[in-house]
């Protein structure tokens, strides 16, 4: 609780009710927020990172009280927290991550949840199964996730993992899943543009023109 309160405290200090309406509008009004840009933000809380990567111990309390606040900023937090800290990061504390992004969803922490639980996938195989799960769940949030977990993986991607999850998602008319699809797909287009093109050209039928957009960005 005494790092929370520190934590707002400093946020408190560097409120800026303008910006915050606007960071507000932007997203939707779908949360609150102190108004304090990402560089400035980050630079709030370096010293708390720096202590708590020293400690080499995830303080789930501490998070717990963060994520339930209603300032989008301490979401915010949480995620640099799981990153800084994602070395320490196990199988085991996939529930508690999907507590955080099924509390509070919206692209802005789901992009970040991707990437942390795709380090977690490289670790552990289970991930894998996981994210498969995942890929056919209610939650399009979730399946966001499924979908873009293996970015920036390169020549470590799962070719068979991508294809499995993406074809779970075909034929969606929601447009976080599609951008999601083009967004795996044109990354790893980097990496092998021919097995994205062979991809594209298989399931073109029933890819949307937005998934094809993005994936064909490099092609």
């Amino acid at each position: 609780m005494d790092k929370y309160l520190l934590l707002e405290q400093l946020f408190e200090q560097h409120e800026d009710i303008e910006n915050a309406r606007k960071m507000a509008k932007y997203m939707r009004n779908l949360f609150k927020f102190y108004g304090i840009a990402t560089p400035k933000r980050k630079g709030i809380y370096r010293d708390i990172l720096k202590q708590e990567k020293a400690n080499k111990k995830i303080d789930w309390q501490f998070l717990d009280y963060c994520y339930q606040d209603e300032h989008r900023e301490f979401q915010y937090f949480v995620c640099d927290y799981l990153s800084t800290m994602k070395k320490f990061l196990k199988y085991e504390d996939m529930n508690k991550m999907k507590e955080y992004i099924q509390s509070k969803e919206w692209w802005d922490t789901i992009d970040c949840f991707d990437r942390i639980i795709g380090d977690i996938g490289l670790k552990d195989t289970r991930v894998a199964i996981l994210m498969l799960k995942w890929s056919q769940d209610d939650d399009f949030w979730l399946r966001r996730i499924a979908i873009d977990h293996q970015l920036l993986r390169k020549d470590q991607t799962d070719q068979h993992l991508l294809e499995k999850i993406i074809v779970n998602n075909l034929n969606s008319d929601e447009f976080f899943i599609n951008k999601a699809i083009g967004w795996s797909l044109r990354d790893y287009s980097k990496t092998d543009p021919e097995w994205v093109r062979n991809f594209i050209e298989k399931y073109r039928d029933k890819m949307s023109s937005l998934s094809i957009k993005e994936a064909s960005k490099y092609l």
